[in-house]
């Protein structure tokens, strides 16, 4: 084995630029993050070819002195922290002091920067000489960095397409703009201005941050983005998430900030990906703009090399407050009030007459107020429709002679601004859709879409508690079963009836269904049965754990009860079956989506309807 020897310095310099720089971005981030800890106001960033041949800081902050400045390039000199006290504490967004003597050992570099009393500015290039001469430079620092990876042409090698690596640049310096709105950014490439934005006043942060915001992401994520700002426990949330209909294919709008570092961690990704659990497609990704602000000694920023992960105190507490702001703010659809009446009570009677009280609600743009609606609303409830569902499959001509005697109106309700949000029903398409008019224009609803989400929100607050109604069935339902199945029915009767569901084993290869939930009194009871065993053996609840454990496994049962406990029929609904599930879902809590993640209504305008005729075109 050879002798051990001391690696040189250059050396020690360049395997640290394999942790700290792997791709010309690294190098933006780095050199970014110092001109935030200057207090700098603006910094521009000049690319060119995404950062191989040129990238340059510069920034109008503090700036660094003569004697200073050939330290920057020493190995773990920094002017941020002087002991474990500090580093524990710490507050800027770097602070090992390893950054510049780590690019400067794979790549050209040069630093300018003067200080505010100084005559004139000072220039060094540790490449060519350690010592500084005097430049011509205004207050602040330059940073320029030029053929990035000369010295190391494998590394060079395992660089992207020009196109990919400005991407990734492109994308950094959006998320720097959005995580401090303070600070005025600007990025060129190839000498074609990409985006510039002016430095936001602290003071009209709130008005001014949407504008930020659409110039970045774009006008859709904002019209679609529900604002969030709370604080509890030291821990504050602020920004925006979308909602579940604006969900992605990509990760490339999901922004988190920690301090105002730019991170990605696991805990936060599990509790974000928790609140929207119920209202997500399984297939797509939400998009949000967080920031959480919280004390520097309840988290840890030293535990990566490039600082994009951190590891909290406190993480449950972190996780829990974080899940549970963007759950509240997610459970206000877009056409559900903010004073909802508990599920429960709704479960023990039926859905209530439609109340003419709407919920206030805050917009993105910091608007709110309170819709009136017209008393003269119909006072059915989605269970009635429901009802006529249920006994449309089995007698049709009882149906025929009860809708015979509903009177219909002689004409649709005419739009008014003071309408419902989703309008009243026009029509039935097929028995599948329901066409309504709104002030707005036209409301398309899946009306068993829009059923099911609202059966499952109601039996998730009866079983939260614990007042799910049971009653019994007029004829119990006997199914035959293989003996296997029929003893996994006989040992989890006792959960089956905590969800709602009465049944017995009454022959070696049989079992009977005596009573459901009442929410679920016209569901085919053998269809539920077999689906609830089926959840059941998939999410195995262990019902000695606390209540709060149990809730996403409970939950996920519940979900997979209400989808086959809704009744599918194509049944032309009268209109006021219609409107009443209409107004049951402005009332339901995350009625936007179904319990799968997929929409259950959507809106054309006015222009959009005249868009697809082309008229005035």
């Amino acid at each position: 084995m050879p002798h051990i020897a001391q690696l040189p310095p250059e050396l020690v310099n360049q395997i640290a630029a394999g942790e700290v720089v792997e791709r010309p971005a690294s190098v933006v981030k780095e050199l970014v993050e110092n001109a935030i800890d200057a207090g700098a106001r603006r910094i521009d960033v000049r690319i060119e070819e995404a950062g191989s041949r040129l990238i340059e800081v510069r920034d109008d902050g503090s700036g660094i002195s003569e004697e200073d400045l050939p330290l920057a390039f020493a190995a773990h000199a920094t002017s941020k922290i002087r002991s474990l006290d500090e580093l524990e504490s710490v507050a800027t967004m770097g602070f090992r002091g390893e950054a510049l003597a780590s690019i400067a050992s794979i790549a050209q570099v040069s630093v300018s920067s003067r200080r505010e009393h100084d005559a004139h500015g000072w220039i060094l290039s540790p490449n060519e000489s350690l010592e500084c001469r005097p430049t011509a430079h205004p207050v602040g620092t330059t940073v320029t960095v030029a053929d990035l990876f000369y010295n190391t042409p494998a590394r060079r090698k395992f660089l992207r397409t020009e196109r990919t690596e400005f991407s990734q640049i492109d994308q950094l310096m959006r998320r720097f703009a959005l995580a401090h709105p303070g600070i005025g950014f600007s990025l060129t490439h190839q000498g074609r201005l990409v985006f510039e934005l002016s430095p936001l006043p602290h003071a009209q942060l709130a008005e001014q941050m949407p504008s930020r915001i659409e110039a970045l992401l774009g006008a859709e994520f904002l019209n679609r983005a529900r604002r969030i700002d709370s604080a509890a426990s030291g821990l504050s949330l602020s920004g925006w998430v979308a909602d579940p209909a604006y969900a992605r294919s990509t990760t490339d709008q999901q922004l988190f900030f920690v301090n105002g570092r730019i991170v990605r961690d696991r805990l936060i990704g599990f509790a974000i990906r928790r609140a929207y659990a119920d209202v997500l497609h399984h297939a797509r990704q939400p998009a949000y703009v967080l920031a959480l602000d919280l004390e520097p000694r309840a988290v840890d920023v030293n535990v990566h090399p490039t600082k994009a992960e951190v590891r909290f105190r406190d993480a449950r507490s972190v996780q829990d407050f974080i899940f549970r702001e963007i759950h509240r703010a997610l459970a206000q659809g877009a056409v559900a009030g903010a004073q909802h009446e508990s599920g429960v009570e709704q479960a023990s009677r039926g859905a209530p007459a439609f109340d003419a009280g709407m919920g206030r609600g805050e917009r993105v743009d910091g608007w709110s107020g309170t819709a009136s609606m017209p008393s003269s609303a119909p006072s059915s409830s989605v269970q009635g429709y429901l009802n006529l569902l249920a006994v449309s499959a089995a007698a049709p001509q009882l149906v025929d002679a009860c809708l015979s005697s509903v009177q219909e109106p002689s004409q649709a309700q005419q739009p008014t601004q003071d309408m419902p949000p989703l309008g009243y029903a026009v029509a039935h398409l097929h028995g599948v859709y329901i066409l309504a008019q709104n002030a707005q224009g036209l409301v398309i609803v899946d009306a068993h879409a829009a059923a099911e989400r609202i059966t499952y929100e109601r039996l998730k607050a009866a079983y939260a508690a614990q007042q799910m109604t049971i009653q019994p069935l007029l004829l119990p339902v006997t199914f035959a079963v293989t003996e296997a199945e029929a003893e996994q029915y006989e040992a989890q009767a006792e959960a089956f009836a905590r969800l709602g569901v009465v049944l017995a084993r009454v022959a070696p290869t049989r079992v009977r269904v005596t009573a459901l939930a009442a929410l679920l009194r016209h569901a085919d009871a053998e269809a539920l049965a077999r689906a609830l065993l089926s959840a059941l053996s998939e999410e195995e609840p262990d019902w000695g754990q606390p209540q709060a454990v149990l809730t996403e496994p409970i939950n996920a049962v519940l979900s997979r009860m209400a989808c086959h406990g809704s009744v599918r029929a194509n049944r032309i609904l009268a209109r006021p079956e219609m409107d009443a599930l209409l107004r049951d879902m402005e009332r339901t809590e995350r009625a936007d989506q179904c319990n799968h993640g997929r929409p259950t209504w959507r809106q054309l305008s006015m222009t959009d309807l005249d868009r697809l005729f082309m008229r005035g075109q």
